[in-house]
Order: structure tokens, then sequence, then C-alpha cells
């Protein structure tokens, strides 16, 4: 099975296995895990900050950054489309107890910064929430994965930090972003005052996210992990898969994510040549009409299908592909370590038998609001 659905099932490398194997441990709720403190040590020095955090998830990453930051009542700017506002079950108000005021997004995953200028609160009018935060996402996911460039972040900050206000990146593809743009860790991290990252998308960690920022920050974060139940304990068999996936050696996997980004795009130029599948729309592509694989800088493509969409993944499936039902109709597949170029030729062939198939296929009945009731009375 070719499994393009995320990056996220990747499995840890036979470098990660032994270093799991192997990790020296100890409680790190007392601080004493020795191989976190080396993950965490390794984070801050490669994107260039004071200090780091090792977290159980990506969203946990951006929910203590959040608490990190803000108090209760203040309120995040960030982009309409964004993780947090998206995927996140609201725990910037169930959690953190806080808003988030939407920018619409460009196709480029920017949003205008003159809408940011005007975003922020006036503190002085009892009426507003006070502006406490601006958050980007970089990899912009609903973009088609598009990387946010320094020049971006960095007017960002500025424009933020005139007005009083940290940024955070929520970057859980941030090495993704980094590699596409040929800038280092550290290059694309300056200008934030955080940077959450994902270990277990391309880097093919198990299980982790790290935090990074200065040590008062980090001491803040260190507070909400434990406050919403992420204090781990022996976790350093965890950690030691990160620190593979950091390393500079020939172990390491950020290097490496260039080749998810050239197999994404030779997956988007074959599909393009096919009969019946289209362009995404919306921010992934927003011409309509024929897939346009310039769009594929990163390790995403987002596109449509002609004929019925979960008739088309169920073909797929059989023939031993899976892709994911995306957002706004579409259809996602996302390359990663253990997809290779022989990869995604098979996808590309199963990919055309699929849509013969659908093709030929009388559609499924309409399903009426009736028996939607029941199907969700089912479900329930």
């Amino acid at each position: 099975m070719i499994d393009l659905r995320s990056d996220t099932v990747t499995h840890p490398t036979p470098a990660m296995r032994k270093a799991m194997f192997e990790a020296e441990v100890g409680d790190d709720v007392f601080g004493d895990d020795p191989t976190v403190n080396a993950l965490q040590e390794r984070a801050a020095e490669l994107l260039g900050k004071e200090a780091a955090l090792f977290v159980a998830s990506g969203s946990m990453a951006n929910l203590v950054s959040q608490l990190a930051h803000l108090g209760r009542g203040m309120e995040t700017i960030a982009g309409a489309s964004t993780h947090m506002v998206d995927d996140e079950q609201a725990g910037h108000a169930v959690v953190v107890g806080t808003s988030i005021r939407q920018l619409a997004e460009n196709p480029d995953g920017t949003f205008d910064l003159d809408e940011l200028e005007e975003a922020f609160r006036d503190s002085r009018d009892a009426h507003q929430a006070i502006s406490g935060l601006v958050a980007i996402e970089n990899t912009h996911a609903h973009s088609m994965g598009q990387p946010l460039s320094l020049g971006y972040t960095r007017t960002v900050a500025e424009i933020a930090h005139r007005h009083g206000v940290p940024l955070h990146v929520d970057g859980a593809r941030f090495f993704n972003a980094s590699v596409a743009l040929g800038l280092t860790p550290r290059q694309l991290a300056e200008p934030a005052d955080s940077v959450a990252f994902c270990l277990s998308k391309g880097l093919a960690c198990p299980v982790g996210s790290l935090v990074v920022g200065s040590k008062d920050f980090i001491h803040r974060a260190w507070r909400g992990r434990k406050l919403v139940g992420g204090g781990m304990r022996q976790v350093g068999v965890l950690a030691a898969a990160g620190l593979v996936a950091l390393s500079d050696g020939p172990d390491g996997m950020i290097a490496r994510l260039a080749e998810d980004h050239v197999n994404a795009r030779r997956l988007a130029d074959g599909l393009a040549a096919i009969d019946g599948i289209e362009s995404a729309g919306g921010l992934a592509q927003p011409t309509p009409g024929q897939l346009d694989p310039s769009r594929t800088t990163t390790n995403f493509v987002v596109f449509r299908v002609r004929e019925d969409r979960a008739a088309f993944l169920d073909a797929l499936r059989s023939r031993g592909v899976l892709m994911i039902d995306y957002n706004h109709g579409t259809v996602r597949a996302v390359t990663h370590y253990g997809v290779s170029a022989a990869d995604i030729e098979r996808v590309l062939e199963a990919t055309a038998d699929a849509l013969r198939e659908t093709a030929a296929t009388p559609a499924a009945p309409t399903t009426t609001p009736a028996n939607a009731a029941a199907a969700t009375a089912l479900e329930r």
C-alpha cells in the first residue's frame, strides 16, 4: 500500500529505532531525562533560540505557545484557514480563554499586510479585546503547502513588534519551508518570537513536536504543558528519534525533505496530464481548469476529480494507493519518507485506472435530507 494521506503516516527509520532502544532516560517532569534535554538543546540551537520544549503533538505545541504568550480575554491575529483556526477544536477559546481575529489569506498563504495593520485592537477601548499575538503557518497547508518567505515573515514580525505583540510561527512543516526556500532553519526562524515544529510529519519520528523561543517564554510554555496534561516521564525513548531526525549526519531527516518535494512535483506533473484531474480551486489553485504543477513547491498535491470523489478514493484504495478527502471538495496527496519515485509512477497508473473505473460507474443516488438524517443517527 502506498499511503499518501499525510506525512504523519511515516515509520521511524532504522537509526531511530536503534536510538530509541538504547536511549538513556530519566523523569522529564523533574527535568532529568538526559535525552529529552539533549533534544531540546539541539532544537534551540538549530533554530537560533534560547530554549526549547518537547511536547506530544503539534496542536499541543500551539496550545502551550498561546498559554505562554496570552492572558485570558486577549486575541490572536491569524489566517482564517490555518490549523489554529480550523483544526484544533477551538482550543484557543476552550483552554486558553482567548479569541482569534481571522484574516483572509492569499493563494500564496500570506495575508494582506494592510489588513494586518488594521486588525490590531485599541486597548484604550474597554469594549475590545486586547491584541496579544500574531500567528502565521509555515508551510501553509490550505494553499497546497506554500512556504512563506523570510521577507514576508520578517515584515509580519516588524508590524507585530511595532504594536507590542509577539509573532508565533506554527511551523508544523517548518523544515519543508526552509528546504524549499534554500534557507537554514535559523535564518527562517530569526524574525519569530516562537516557533513550533513537528517531528512526526516529514521528519518521520513516531511522536512529538517542539516549541522554541526565549527562556522566559519556554518556562511559561512548560507550565502550560503541565496544565494541559502534557507532563511526560521516561520520554527519552521518543526524544531519541527526534535527535536522530535533527542530526547533521547521514541519518538526519531535514535535507532529505528535498526528495519529497521532487516526488510531489513529479506526481503533480503526472496528474496534470491525466484526463479527469482538475484544478483544486480556492487557495490551492485559484485559477480554474487544469491542475498547475508549478504550485507544488513542497510535499502537498491538492486537486479535484471530475468523477465522484468518494468512488475515486475507493477505486484508488483497491489498487493499493491511499489519498485523502481534503477541504472544499478536493483530494490531497502528501509525499514523505518511504515514498519513492517508482511509487509515484505506480500512483499515476492507479489514478488513471481509478478514474476510468469511476467514469464507467453510474453515480450513486443523491442523498436526501431524510436518509442523511438517518445516516447521522446511525453514526451516533
